[in-house]
Formats: structure tokens, sequence, C-alpha cells
């Protein structure tokens, strides 16, 4: 009985060597098919991305960001196979573009590129010493392109050195305020948030620039309230332009 046993035990440990030595034969010429079409679609000229062939990187989505921008970024990339392109890595500097909120880059069989722009979308200007900015809801800054026409309100309160989070939490105020104001939102020229909890607005009523200081709710309400009054407000202060609606039943006028 004893010998049977190692027997069979000597028998077993040979099959599981077998078993053992084909598994690794298997992976290793998987391996080796592996670099074999690694090698062929990194080196095969039906896979290399060419300026003569029309269309061979396209993009998409794009309306404000420069296209020169895009382009640079692949430039060194045509008489190169698709296959040896980075594609995170392209897109990590797509990221970088100011205007691109988000972006992906694809290998389109055989020999084409596919980039898909998300732009920003801006919400307001801003205004800084050396010229205005546009800005997204997300604080983001933004080159205003060239021949581009828009009628954003101006974001006051924006400094050069505030860090993204406060120029965020600056346009959360806006959009706030654009939403309690609804159509009325259309009347105001500028919205300062310097002070989120206390927005100060600029408006303009019988071709006079007013400024308003809103509090830091029922905007609406408020300023509906302004609009009754306004007529027998100017009768009483003609010369007045600063006017306090923080205090619901009362409009405080200032010279």
């Amino acid at each position: 009985m004893a010998r049977e046993s190692k027997k069979s035990g000597g028998g077993i440990r040979w099959r599981l060597w077998f078993g053992l030595a084909g598994g690794a034969l298997v992976c290793v010429s998987t391996a080796m098919a592996a670099l074999k079409v690694s090698h062929f679609v990194r080196t095969d000229p039906q896979f290399t991305l060419s300026r003569d062939r029309k269309g061979a990187r396209a993009v998409e989505g794009l309306q404000y960001a420069a296209r020169s921008k895009v382009t640079r970024i692949f430039a060194g990339d045509f008489g190169r196979s698709v296959f040896s392109i980075p594609l995170a890595e392209r897109r990590r500097r797509l990221l970088g573009i100011d205007w691109v909120a988000d972006a992906s880059v694809s290998r389109i069989w055989p020999d084409r590129l596919l980039v898909r722009i998300r732009e920003r979308a801006p919400v307001a200007f801003v205004v800084f010493r050396w010229g205005a900015m546009l800005i997204d809801s997300e604080g983001v800054l933004l080159e205003p392109p060239a021949q581009a026409q828009f009628t954003f309100p101006v974001l006051g309160g924006v400094r050069e050195d505030d860090t993204d989070a406060a120029r965020a939490e600056r346009v959360r105020a806006l959009l706030g305020f654009q939403r309690d104001m609804g159509r009325l939102a259309k009347d105001v020229s500028e919205v300062n948030a310097a002070d989120p909890e206390n927005l100060r607005i600029v408006v303009r009523l019988d071709d006079r620039a007013l400024e308003l200081v809103m509090g830091g709710e029922g905007f609406a309400q408020r300023y509906q309230n302004f609009l009754s009054h306004f007529q027998e407000i100017r009768k009483r202060s003609p010369e007045a332009r600063l006017f306090d609606l923080r205090v619901d039943d009362r409009i405080t006028a200032k010279e």
C-alpha cells in the first residue's frame, strides 16, 4: 500500500510539473504574440498619423478656445503611429487650456485621432487694471475670444490675487442673485459681490446709473418695490445715486 501511495504521489507531482510547464509556455507565447502585435501597430506605415491625410486629426467642440493652442499639442505626433501617441498625456495638456473644461482623445482605426472638447461657459465679465476677462461658474478666468459678442453683467469684487475658491464664491453669489431676480436681472449691468452676503448692483433707470445695496436675500421683491416707488423717490431726492434696500419696508436714499 505504501508503494502504491508513493507511485500515486509521484504521478500527481509529475502531472503538476507538466501543467505548470504548459502554463508557462502559454504565457510566454502569449507575451511574445503581444510584443509582435505591439511592434506591428507601432511600426507599420498604415497606422501613421499623416499630414497628407485629410481629417487625420479631427477636433470637435471648439468655439472659443484657440484652435492653435489645441493643434500645437499634437504637432509632434505627425509621422508617428497613432498607437505610440500617449493619449492620457495629450488630454492632460488639453485640460491646461483656459477655455477647455473637459477633453477626450481617441484613436480611430487605423490612422486617425479624434479630439473632443467641452468648453467652459462664461457667466460674467470681470475688470482688472489691465483689462477685462470672462469668468465661468467655477470661478475660472477666461481670455475673451476675438470677434465674440457677450452680453453678460460685470461681476465686481473680484481681485487679481483672489484664490480660485474666493472667485467661485463670488460667482455663486451672482448666480444666486440672477436666479432670484428672474427676468428682472436683465436690468442689472453690474453685481458687486465683494461681500457675498451683501450684494450691490448697478442698474440704469431714466438714463441714470443707480447703485442699489441689496443685502443677501429677497432680491426680486426688494427691486420690484424700488421700481414701484422710483418716481416718487426721484422727486424727493433728484440727485441721489445710491439707495439702500436692505430693510424690506424702507428705501434709504443717499446723495
